[in-house]
This record gives structure tokens, C-alpha cells and sequence, in this order.
């Protein structure tokens, strides 16, 4: 292996460190190519350690966001001069896609270059293990430490550099058509055909496009598309599918007569979805349809050929615990980040999993979200059922009982957040006046309140911020108890 002359490497930088899915920053600010390439020679370090006595392999993708072909380009050569044998991708490609193309050629596990929903002057890496899965705390830890190593071993702030080694040495390859194909076997495509839904979907200028509205419209399925082309500034927003940016998509669905409105984030593992007359429906109400879609409508929802629990985050709505129960399937909550999720899909141990911030897989699939997976499944539950979203989600209401979920992030002060880290390793039998019943620490401070609401604090770790999820059985007990939680914060 031949070593090129010491380069500067970067140090006086944040230390990168991989979060919940992978390492991510600004673009010409810590996103640079010095520092991807110590993130991808520790990549390198770590998969021939794991892999030896064998010779390892990886797969490389990428979104359409700045540089990231060049990118991943660069990081194949690089792998290529570690003899690591390694697929890139000859296209700009969901998550999702390479999580299956893992599994399907066993490599040793795959690095895709993008910063997900993030806004556009971003960019990251994510790194799934073998199984497709997002790599678990304690292989990032090595990664991580494979880096602070290189960084101790520099001499003079500079340390060896690895010649490129050329082309990626397993080739260029096209991902697409076997990840379609997987998923027509998943979904009753025939179904949504013979239903005659019209469809309009959003990639967010992201890697979705060509996907998911290819395989619908090869299966003879209506469907118009939007933002239809690479723009790397995603039209100024970030490609994330809340419904701040889904304007354009109610907008199209009225212009079309459209049954339905399906989105996905930058590389397509998070989803968005429009019901009739565009009305957004949330994440975690859609986890909740399709668990009992799943366990009520597929003839293989049995115990004896589709059996098994749910899993959800912590963040996570209970109505997905409600149905649960009503199906009589246990739960298991984790702490945020699908790669726990993924875990259990790997242990067979749940039919769906699913995180409030858009992301779910099921049985037999990936372990890994996947938004195009998602958008197909509620096009299949609305074709089967014949009933726009809303309608389902009140019948579903009747059937186990109501939940509004949500979300917000609350700008601490550094004074305030130091308090709350104080207060939140206390004990609390009661909430701004109400008993609490359960206190769940999974990841962050969470309090369940004897009418089922529940709140929970999730201080970030990066910024002086609070993350704050809440829940009640009403819209206005939702309200209130978010003044609450707001008011506990700060108090």
C-alpha cells in the first residue's frame, strides 16, 4: 500500500462524532475532504479489522445534494487503495435502496453520503452494518476512535495520506431494479391499480424520484411528480416532508384531482403524506393505520406466518401502543434513532417499527426506514379500505381511543438548560399539578399522567435546545399540557 506525502489533517476542528444517524455538517466548513477522508479511512480500519480474516466489501451511494457524487467517488478510490472491494453506486440513490443492496451481495456493510432532511448546506455520512442496518453506538464508537487515533498519531499536524487507488474496484452498479422489484413483492401494487387512485408525489428534489413514482407508473398506477430534477438547494427549504414544505404538494393535488399526496425527505427514508383535499395527516397517525392495516387486512397477519410485536421511540404516539393492545401484540419502546428499531426487525421480533419523525419498516424488510416502503403501504391501505385517511383515523379513534401527538423544539438559554439537566434526574410524582404514573427514562425525562397524556424532554446534545414531545387524548388537553410542559421548562 503505497502512502503519499504528510498533508495537514485538519486538526483544531470539532471532533466528529456520529450522531443519531451518522455524522453530519456544513458543507466547506467541517464537511470537507480532509475530514471525510479520516471518516472514511476509519470506515476502511474498521471493516478490515471486522471482516479478517475475509476481504471486505462495501457499497457506496449518494444523495443529490453539492459535490456528493465527488464525494463518494473519492471515498471509493480511497477504499478501493485500502483493498476493500467496493460498489458505487451510478446514481444518486435512497437510503433504503443500499440498505437491500447490503443484504443482497453481503458486503460488510455500506457508507452513503448525504445529510437526509437536513437543510442544503449540509452534507454527511451514514454507515450501515452488514445487516443494512444504521450502525449501533458501538461500532460508530469505534469509527470514532479509529479517527481520534490517526488524529493522536499525527506528527506535526500532519499524518500519511492513502493514494487514491482508482476506480472502485467491485465496479459501478445500478441499485434501482432489484430494490423495485423487492418491493413489488411487498406491496399489492395491483390493488392501488384496480382502486384507479390518482396520485401526486414530492421527492423533494431528493433521491425518491424515478423510484417511487418508476415503479408506479410501470405498474400501470396514476401518478404525477413534482420537483422532478436535482436542485442542490432544494428549492431553498430543506427536503424534509413536514408539512411547511408541502404546499407545492397540496397545490398539485388539486390540480390533478388527486386521492392522495406521498412525499420523501433527501434520500427517501422518511415519508409525507397528503390525504384528500391535502390535508397533511401526521407520522405517527399513519404508524398507527398501518399497524392495524397490517394486522387486519394481509391474509399472512397471523401468529403462525406474520406474528410478532411493534416497535416504536420513545417519542413515539401510545395510539400505537392502543392498537397493539387491541391486537394482542407487545410493544417494545427504544430510544430514539432507527438503528435501535432495526435491531429488532433483524431479531424478528416485531411486524412493524416506526419512529414519529417519518420513519418505519416492516417484517421481512430492511432494517432500516424506508419513506417510498411507507408511501406505497398507505396507498395500499386507502386503495383496500376505499376511505380517505381522515375518515380511518377517526374510525380508529372510536375503536381504542384518541391521541394527539406533538412536536417542537424550545430554545433554552445556557442558564435554563443547565437548571433542567438538574431537575431532570429528580423524581416526580406529580406534573404542574397532575399525578404522574410513570417515569420513562429510555432517552430523555419522560412522564406518563394518569388521564394517558404524557410529555417527555429530550435535551439536544449539540444545541441549546428542547426537543419537547407531548400527548393527550384531546386537542385542546394537547394545548394545555404543552403551556404546561413549556411553562415546567422555564420555571
Amino acid at each position: 500500500m503505497e502512502l503519499a506525502p504528510k498533508i495537514p489533517y485538519n486538526v483544531g476542528m470539532s471532533p466528529i462524532k456520529f450522531g443519531t444517524s451518522g455524522w453530519r455538517a456544513v458543507i466547506a466548513d467541517e464537511f470537507t475532504r480532509a475530514n471525510v477522508r479520516k471518516v472514511i479511512e476509519a470506515i476502511a480500519r474498521y471493516a478490515l479489522a471486522s471482516a479478517a480474516p475475509s476481504r471486505p466489501s462495501l457499497i457506496v451511494g449518494y444523495d443529490t445534494r453539492f459535490l456528493s457524487e465527488k464525494f463518494a467517488a473519492d471515498a471509493a478510490s480511497l477504499l478501493a487503495s485500502y483493498e476493500i472491494d467496493c460498489y458505487l453506486s451510478a446514481e444518486a440513490v435512497p437510503t433504503p435502496a443500499i440498505a437491500y443492496e447490503i443484504r443482497r451481495r453481503r458486503t460488510q456493510g455500506g457508507i452513503n453520503f448525504t445529510a437526509s432532511h437536513n437543510p442544503p448546506e449540509y452534507n454527511g455520512i451514514k454507515f450501515s452494518s452488514r445487516d443494512g442496518a444504521p450502525a449501533l453506538p458501538e461500532v460508530t464508537r469505534q469509527i470514532e476512535a479509529y479517527i481520534e487515533a490517526m488524529s493522536e498519531a499525527a506528527t506535526e499536524n500532519s499524518v500519511p495520506a492513502i493514494v487514491g487507488g482508482g476506480p472502485a474496484s467491485g465496479g459501478t452498479i445500478d441499485l434501482r431494479p432489484a430494490y423495485l422489484e423487492d418491493l413489488a413483492r411487498k406491496v399489492n401494487l395491483d390493488l392501488i391499480r384496480s382502486a384507479g387512485l390518482r396520485l401526486v408525489y414530492d421527492p423533494l428534489y431528493g433521491t425518491g424520484r424515478g423510484y417511487l413514482d418508476g415503479l408506479l407508473r410501470h405498474s400501470g398506477i396514476e401518478v404525477t411528480t413534482i420537483h422532478d430534477r436535482r436542485d442542490v438547494l432544494f428549492g431553498g427549504h430543506p427536503p424534509e416532508p413536514a408539512e411547511e414544505y408541502l404546499e407545492p404538494l397540496k397545490q398539485a393535488m388539486a390540480k390533478h384531482g388527486a386521492h392522495l399526496g406521498l412525499a420523501t425527505d433527501g434520500d427517501a427514508d422518511r415519508f409525507g403524506i397528503l390525504d384528500e383535499g391535502g390535508a397533511f395527516i401526521s407520522p405517527n397517525h399513519i404508524l398507527a393505520l398501518l399497524l392495524d392495516y397490517l394486522r387486519e387486512s394481509r391474509v399472512w397477519a397471523t401468529e403462525e406466518n406474520w406474528g410478532g410485536g411493534v416497535a416504536k421511540s420513545v417519542a413515539t404516539t401510545h395510539l400505537v401502543d392502543a392498537v397493539a393492545g387491541f391486537h394482542g401484540i407487545p410493544v417494545y419502546e427504544t430510544p430514539v434513532g432507527f438503528k435501535y428499531i432495526g435491531e429488532l426487525i433483524e431479531q424478528d421480533k416485531i411486524i412493524l417499527g416506526g419512529e414519529e419523525s417519518a420513519g418505519l419498516t416492516i417484517r421481512d424488510h430492511v432494517p432500516e426506514k424506508d419513506g417510498i416502503l411507507a408511501c406505497l403501504l398507505v396507498a395500499e391501505m386507502v386503495a383496500s379500505r376505499g376511505k380517505p385517511l381522515a375518515k380511518q383515523i377517526q374510525e380508529l379513534f372510536r375503536k381504542v381511543g384518541s391521541y394527539y401527538p406533538s412536536r417542537s423544539n424550545v430554545t433554552l438559554t445556557e442558564t435554563v438548560k443547565s437548571r433542567f439537566t438538574e431537575r431532570s434526574k429528580q423524581e416526580y410524582s406529580s406534573f404542574e399539578g397532575r399525578r404522574v404514573v410513570k417515569t420513562i427514562r429510555t432517552d430523555g425525562l419522560k412522564l406518563v399522567l394518569e388521564d394517558g397524556s404524557w410529555v417527555l424532554f429530550r435535551l439536544s446534545g449539540t444545541e441549546p435546545v428542547c426537543r419537547l414531545y407531548c400527548e393527550a387524548p384531546t386537542q385542546k388537553g394537547l394545548e394545555e399540557l404543552a403551556e404546561s410542559a413549556r411553562h415546567f421548562l422555564f420555571g
